[in-house]
């Protein structure tokens, strides 16, 4: 079952980069934030239109390893939360 969240700001409901599960891949809409955290994650290639997919999670949950654009990136939990997904699917 998939998670949304509700953003305030726009009035919609929205899905967040951390809700996905292990072996679904989404595409970014939108990435929240500000400063050296939002930098860090543009600087990764996580960019708007960008497919992600949730190659798993660490054994406590925190942090999750991503393919990006063909890269392994590691991402804690909490700044995966600030990278708002759409058009989610399962892959692999």
């Amino acid at each position: 079952m998939l998670v949304y969240r509700h953003n305030l700001r726009f009035g919609e409901i929205v899905m967040v980069l951390s809700e996905l599960k292990e072996g679904q891949t989404a595409t970014v809409n939108r990435i929240g934030g500000d400063g050296a955290i939002r930098r860090r994650i543009l600087e990764m290639g996580i960019l708007k239109g960008t497919d992600i997919h949730i190659e798993k999670y660490a054994p406590l949950k925190d942090p999750l390893e991503l393919i990006v654009k063909g890269y392994h990136v590691s991402l804690r939990v909490k700044e995966a939360a600030r990278i708002e997904v759409d058009n989610v699917r399962q892959e692999r």
